[in-house]
């Protein structure tokens, strides 16, 4: 059987995420609601995942790709295009 997947010593991906989705989102000028109107979510779930306290399934994960015209892997980078959190065996 092979080893799980853990995540490694990074920051929490759900930072990364929610710290990437916050400067997309300015970066196109729309509000939280705007966004969360075009995704089909409540402007506090968005605010959830801006804060890196909500764990958003892939489908809203690529909702959110889209409205905000980035590929879905770019969520999880850092502005400085380095990879974020990464995935170690145990």
């Amino acid at each position: 059987m092979p080893a799980p997947i853990e995540i490694g010593q990074g920051e929490d991906p759900r930072v990364v995420l929610g710290r990437v989705v916050h400067q997309q989102r300015i970066r196109l000028g729309i509000s939280q609601e705007d966004l969360a109107d075009q995704v089909g979510l409540d402007r506090t779930y968005v605010s959830g995942i801006e804060r890196g306290i909500r764990n958003p399934t892939l489908l809203v994960l690529l909702r959110l790709a889209q409205a905000l015209g980035v590929p879905a892997g770019r969520l999880l980078e850092e502005k400085t295009g380095s990879a974020g959190p990464q995935l170690t065996s145990a």
